[in-house]
């Protein structure tokens, strides 16, 4: 069993692009400048006012947990959503690994009126160990991986970084 040593971001890019999470990780950041992360940024903002948010435990910042317990984390679309669920499997197994048992997570999705239930089980425990050895494999290389052209490339804060 690892250390739980990663932010719930980190987690996320793992499953959109192995080299936004290197560079991201290496401290090269575009997020701020970015429509779609600020746009992703006034949904939080602007949704679900009555709960407290961002609590941050360790490493990981959960956008808010409910009167129920359960943790949500809220995101614009369900494009990349693969990656919406490890983050928030992530963040169960982080809390469970702390003594918090029983924690469920739901993904909110306010402008497409969706929620997804997530919940963490013995399988996902035993693909976050080979999850944690990938993340580490791509960060301990000295340069970034190779851009891979996705779809969701022209969206991501690196788009002209990685395509100038």
């Amino acid at each position: 069993m690892q250390n739980l040593n990663f932010t719930g971001t980190q987690i996320n890019y793992y499953f959109v692009c192995h080299r936004k999470l290197w560079l991201f990780t290496k401290d090269i950041r575009f997020e701020d400048k970015n429509e779609y992360v600020q746009l992703g940024r006034l949904i939080d903002e602007n949704t679900y006012k009555r709960n407290k948010k961002q609590i941050e435990i360790g490493k990981i910042k959960i956008d808010f947990i409910d009167n129920k317990g359960v943790i949500h984390e809220v995101k614009k679309s369900n494009k990349i959503e693969k990656a919406h669920i490890h983050q928030v499997k992530y963040y169960i197994l982080t809390l469970k690994r702390m003594g918090v048992e029983n924690v469920t997570g739901e993904i909110d999705y306010p402008k497409l009126k969706k929620r997804e239930t997530v919940l963490l089980t013995p399988e996902d425990e035993k693909e976050f160990e080979k999850i944690f050895s990938n993340i580490r494999e791509i960060l301990d290389k000295p340069k970034p991986p190779a851009v891979i052209k996705k779809t969701i490339c022209k969206k991501c804060a690196y788009h002209e970084f990685c395509f100038a």
